[in-house]
């Protein structure tokens, strides 16, 4: 933890990838817990921190454009309208994982810590849609925060994206002022944030403040060029990706990331059997099976799988595997979805802002012998 940052006051363990705008992922071993402890759940800014809300329930969000009735709603009106939900669901940042693609790509290096799981208190935005009343024409969403862009003015989005109506309508999205059943931290984009599960989470509006319904796809900043889109076919490592066609970041790949034991660890002399556990996700659909290996890949044990408790849950998993003695050995896990996808050794798909590497986690660990 880099003590004493602004910003990150309360975070246990987050490594800083940035100052300005302030982004910190957390390590593999910290994601241990089956919800994610605020403390420990990762940090992504587009721009400046906002001016904190004096009054939360006072804060105030429009829904304009392709409706018939505009809202505009406190959150205290929020709570008191619509059915309150909660799900525990993953949030990713679209570029989790990108520092393991070669050549490097640009943006924060994440390894595989732009990941949490938390419980995410709110109502569907959908329910609110349908209370303003979408037009025949209402095809797209566009996300509006309160947050300054990186210079510190208002005057553009520090990031404005947006969804296709059927997944906001979609019951998990939903319009969020609690996190792990506390009022929805400031950090993390409180009093009020939109989740979008399963996508990309710069989809996931902090300080959220209007949606806007659209008749045609959003192109606010991070929505255009080469941001949060990929190329819709493959390039060479290192081509930089100028005037090929791309497409938008939907669903985010599976992944999987070992959480016990840490990289590096060590384990005593004659320790013949190692207990590996984690987590699994799969963006919109789900995980069909988690398998870990120990020899590089020549036998694979299939681990155990605990249920997700509601769609976009993560699914923890573990196993237990005999070591034929001491020594050095690398953990790979790979999971693969319902679609039949699994995690590759290599990151694949390389692509000039680093998205969707979804390559397969490894931890070193050692058995009885001395450094």
């Amino acid at each position: 933890m880099q003590h004493g940052h602004e910003g990150l006051e309360g975070k246990d363990g987050l490594s800083l990838l940035g100052d300005v705008p302030l982004v910190a992922e957390t390590p593999e071993e910290c994601l241990d817990d089956e919800t994610t402890p605020v403390g420990r759940f990762f940090v992504r800014n587009n721009g400046l921190l906002p001016e904190p809300a004096t009054d939360a329930e006072g804060w105030t969000f429009t829904i304009d454009g392709e409706v018939e009735r505009p809202l505009n709603l406190t959150v205290s009106e929020l709570k008191s309208r619509f059915p309150h939900k909660t799900f525990r669901m993953v949030l990713e940042c679209g570029g989790n994982g990108r520092s393991f693609f070669e050549p490097k790509a640009e943006g924060n290096p994440w390894t595989n810590g732009g990941v949490g799981c938390a419980e995410w208190t709110g109502v569907s935005l959908g329910d609110v849609l349908r209370e303003a009343g979408l037009k025949n024409s209402a095809l797209f969403t566009g996300h509006f925060g309160a947050d300054p862009d990186k210079s510190g003015s208002f005057e553009q989005q520090a990031m404005s994206r947006g969804v296709p109506i059927a997944k906001a309508l979609e019951e998990h999205t939903l319009l969020v002022w609690a996190m792990n059943g506390e009022p929805l931290p400031f950090i993390h984009g409180g009093p009020l944030r939109l989740i979008v599960p399963g996508w990309p989470g710069s989809l996931s509006q902090k300080w959220l403040k209007r949606i806007w319904i659209r008749d045609r796809e959003h192109d606010g900043p991070g929505m255009t060029g080469l941001s949060y889109r990929l190329p819709v076919r493959p390039l060479a490592p290192g081509q930089d990706g100028k005037d090929v066609e791309t497409r938008i970041i939907e669903s985010m790949p599976v992944r999987s990331i070992v959480t016990a034991p840490a990289d590096g660890s060590r384990h005593p002399v004659g320790t013949r059997t190692i207990d590996i556990r984690g987590a699994a996700w799969a963006g919109d659909d789900e995980v069909a099976r988690v398998e870990v290996t120990l020899d590089g890949g020549a036998t694979w044990t299939e681990a155990a799988m605990t249920p997700p408790r509601n769609r976009y849950d993560w699914t923890r998993w573990q196993a237990s595997l005999p070591l034929p003695g001491d020594g050095p050995y690398e953990i790979f896990a790979r999971a693969t979805d319902t679609q039949g996808r699994a995690q590759p050794f290599r990151a694949a798909n390389w692509n000039p802002n680093g998205y969707g590497c979804n390559v397969m986690h490894r931890v070193a660990v050692t058995v009885g012998q001395e450094a």
